[in-house]
């Protein structure tokens, strides 16, 4: 029901934004999904992604409401991808995390990268940068959720963001890959992409394939999803199914493409006989592990050339970060509460252990190489309305970018140690901004 909000909450409300979005979060626990709305933005195009099909199979794929964040929050976290992004972007820094890459990597093909998805928890201290993915899923169908938000309560209500065009945007960041890819002279129109990922129809995420798939040919680029067992090459061109492909999707977790069955991708992409994005150099510049001890290197980063306030934001942004190696095993074993262990180039939260929940016999394994040591930063927290009980939820932040430009900012809610989409009234969550002007009413 609609109330007015508590005196101590319209107080907070005009003095501290970041705490006003951490109340609304506790406090207002109404269900913002329209699911007719959820079902017309999933079947749109040709029908063939069902609504019920995704909630029966995936019932834990959308969250019921959003994840309020302060607009200081949402504007610092862009200002800590715009300066990473220069970071990136400088021969000292390329220098140093090329040099532990796989030799695959140190290839420069043009492309940029479509969805490095860049994650934070929000601390006490603001946004903390937890990792970087360089295959980022979840855009697409974020973008739909976002389009079947309803307004549930009157705080909610006055936040609810504008509609903005972000499936054109997409289709135009793919076109924008094959024009970096493709000098003038040799350049003509995307005519074919592929959407590649091992057994596709067994992903957990397949439906966004499909949708993926339906934008392509909506906006006339001819589109397939395949296994990459499906993908030839002749040495001049890259083929699926007997078509000629222009640009390569890359939803596979095989970075470096090492594996046997990505053999013919690697030899198209290495010829220049195909755009492949992403593609290893992304991942290598943006998603080791390895790179936030780098990027948390302070004297470091003054050498290569960073400012004081640069390099001020990222030390207040990048939780510490440490390679683990079994010289140092002991040390990381007795202080193991203070860090979560992350593989080198891991992914979805695969094979990363809390320390304080991490066993001997499993830590044995942690320390033989191949991690990296973060310390911990507790998510916030989101309360929601399941079954008629209230939960409270933990929160990661998602930041889809593009060239250093965010284009949405989703969240994850679950339980437990990592996002697993396990979780009964978890999933995929949208974010709304907490504005800078009042608000009126409750939503309990």
């Amino acid at each position: 029901m609609d109330t007015d909000l508590p005196a101590s909450l319209s107080g907070l409300l005009a003095a501290d934004r970041r705490v006003a979005a951490d109340l609304i979060n506790r406090d207002c626990v109404c269900i913002s999904v329209d699911h007719e709305s959820l079902k017309r933005a999933l079947e749109e195009g040709e029908g063939t992604v069902s609504h019920a099909e995704v909630l029966a199979t995936r019932p834990h794929l959308f969250a019921n409401s959003v994840v309020f964040v302060s607009e200081a929050n949402l504007a610092r976290m862009a200002r800590i991808i715009a300066v990473l992004e220069k970071v990136v972007s400088l021969p000292a820094y390329r220098e140093r995390v090329l040099a532990y890459a796989p030799p695959v990597a140190r290839y420069s093909p043009g492309a940029a990268g479509v969805f490095l998805g860049y994650d934070f928890h929000l601390g006490p201290d603001g946004p903390q940068l937890i990792e970087i993915n360089s295959n980022a899923g979840g855009a697409l169908l974020n973008a739909r959720l976002l389009r079947a938000q309803r307004a549930c309560c009157a705080p909610v209500a006055s936040m609810m963001p504008a509609q903005t065009p972000v499936d054109a945007a997409l289709v135009a960041m793919f076109r924008e890959e094959w024009h970096l890819a493709r000098s003038a002279a040799a350049l003509r129109p995307l005519a074919h992409i592929v959407i590649v990922d091992q057994r596709p129809g067994e992903q957990y995420l397949a439906p966004e394939f499909e949708l993926f798939r339906q934008l392509f040919e909506a906006n006339g680029i001819g589109a397939m999803v395949a296994d990459p067992a499906e993908l030839s090459f002749d040495g001049e061109r890259l083929h699926c199914r007997g078509q000629v492909i222009d640009l390569v999707y890359n939803r596979l977790t095989d970075f470096a493409l090492e594996e046997p069955q990505h053999a013919a991708l690697r030899a198209a992409y290495l010829a220049d006989a195909v755009v492949l994005t992403p593609h290893p150099q992304t991942h290598a510049l943006f998603a080791d592990k390895r790179n936030l001890a780098a990027l948390g290197d302070d004297c470091w980063l003054r050498e290569i050339g960073l400012n004081e306030d640069e390099r001020l934001l990222l030390s207040s942004s990048i939780p510490r970060t440490e390679q683990v190696l079994p010289a140092q095993a002991e040390a990381f074993w007795a202080s193991r509460r203070q860090w979560f262990f992350k593989p080198v180039a891991g992914f979805g939260s695969r094979a990363t252990y809390r320390g304080d929940k991490v066993t001997r016999r499993v830590f044995e394994e942690v320390s033989r190489g191949g991690y990296v040591a973060q310390a911990v930063v507790q998510p916030s927290l989101r309360r929601l309305l399941v079954d008629g009980v209230e939960q409270d939820f933990k929160v990661d932040l998602r930041n889809y970018v593009y060239r250093g430009a965010v284009q949405l900012v989703s969240a994850r809610l679950y339980r437990g140690q990592t996002t697993n989409f396990r979780t009964p009234g978890g999933g995929f969550a949208a974010v709304f901004p907490v504005p800078c002007q009042g608000l009126a009413g409750s939503c309990r």
